[in-house]
């Protein structure tokens, strides 16, 4: 019996929030938004050093150009999301709720993309250093929230023996569907990322850990889950499923100590959002300029899931959802566990944005003590 087969996939502990709230946007497909006149990209989108500006105002900038530089080893790049001209330098309100440098984008209409990546379509032929670079190149960070550039955990030191990638398709956290909608209209993108960073980690074999509240996308995964190398493991509902430790635990029985790195267990994790941009920007040279985020809450008019373009105005987001039937109480950047409440609508869509929440007043009690 196999390792795999062998744990329990469950942890020890967690809760199962009464008010889930997942319902309300997770039958409904992920909706494409017109393209707006303006967007307006924070600087700060990854844990570790900031990228650094290499555009100035008056630029003329095409689609998925660098306008940033990575700051260091631990930082990636940023990309336009669409073409046009750089505005004002400013500062936006970041999610957790302090001021940040970013940039207006003033749309030309056209949406030209400029001649940055290439596209890799024969991957499997191509050197996995040559991938792991694209990686990097892309911009690509954890999606799930942390924003953990993704080419650093796709580094471990040559010491660790890395023999388990662990897909975090979870999605525990309340009210949020974004990776649940994505991994059912974008299951071959998700997959074929995975083996990717398959190729790249020189592994053989995926897990990819999903709660059995989404029984339409285990059952997508798994239609086409082998060809690829990935075995999904559903997994009992429970907060704080997604968190690495506690994933790690439920698929392979191995613990993470306190202070510790699943690398140290012999883990990496990656989010299914992150192993669909890792395809997008090797088979089809696509930096990451866009992700699936749920604009969702009962005051909000049609909750929904929608693939926004970084840099687009929270303000927008919610009108692309119906806009609001009643004064919230609260608005949290994420889900109402691990999210970070705003206190305007000053902010933008991020790398990390899963979702954006609006709670009534009689709902918040539900989430704080």
């Amino acid at each position: 019996m196999s390792l795999i087969q062998k744990a329990q996939h469950y942890f020890q502990g967690g809760i199962h929030p009464h008010l889930d709230g997942k319902n309300l946007s997770s039958g409904k497909a992920a909706g494409i938004p017109p393209l707006l006149d303006k967007y307006i990209v924070a600087l700060q989108q990854n844990i570790g050093a900031p990228p650094k500006w290499i555009v100035k105002k008056g630029d003329l900038v095409k689609k998925g150009q660098v306008i940033a530089e990575p700051g260091g080893f631990v930082s990636v790049p940023l990309h336009a999301p669409t073409s046009g001209t750089i505005g004002e330098f400013t500062e936006i309100m970041g999610a957790n709720g302090a001021a940040v440098p970013a940039v207006e984008i003033i749309s030309d209409g056209k949406d030209e993309w400029g001649s940055g990546l290439e596209p890799l379509e024969n991957w499997k032929d191509i050197d996995r250093e040559i991938l792991k670079k694209r990686v990097l190149d892309a911009g690509i960070v954890g999606m799930g929230g942390a924003a953990f550039p993704a080419h650093v955990k796709l580094s471990p030191p040559p010491e660790k023996n890395i023999d388990f990638l662990i897909l975090n398709g979870a999605e525990c956290e309340p009210f949020l569907t974004a990776d649940h909608r994505l991994m059912l209209e974008r299951t071959e993108a998700v997959l074929t990322g995975a083996e990717i960073a398959a190729k790249i980690l020189k592994l053989k074999r995926v897990y990819l850990g999903i709660e059995k509240n989404k029984p339409d996308a285990i059952q997508a995964l798994s239609a086409i889950a082998d060809k690829h190398g990935v075995q999904v493991v559903p997994l009992r509902v429970r907060y704080p499923q997604g968190a690495e430790k506690q994933l790690i635990y439920a698929i392979t029985g191995r613990q993470v100590l306190a202070g510790g790195l699943p690398m140290d267990v012999g883990c990496v994790v990656q989010n299914v959002g992150s192993c669909a941009a890792i395809y997008d920007a090797v088979v089809l040279g696509h930096p990451l300029i866009e992700r699936y985020s749920t604009i969702t809450g009962t005051p909000v008019k049609n909750p929904s899931t929608w693939i926004l373009r970084i840099g687009t105005p929270v303000s927008k987001a919610l009108e692309f959802a119906g806009g609001v039937t009643c004064e919230p109480a609260k608005l949290i950047s994420g889900g109402p566990m691990m999210g970070f409440a705003q206190a305007t609508l000053n902010s933008s869509i991020m790398k990390n944005t899963s979702g954006i929440l609006l709670l009534k007043d009689s709902e918040t009690c539900h989430y704080t003590s």
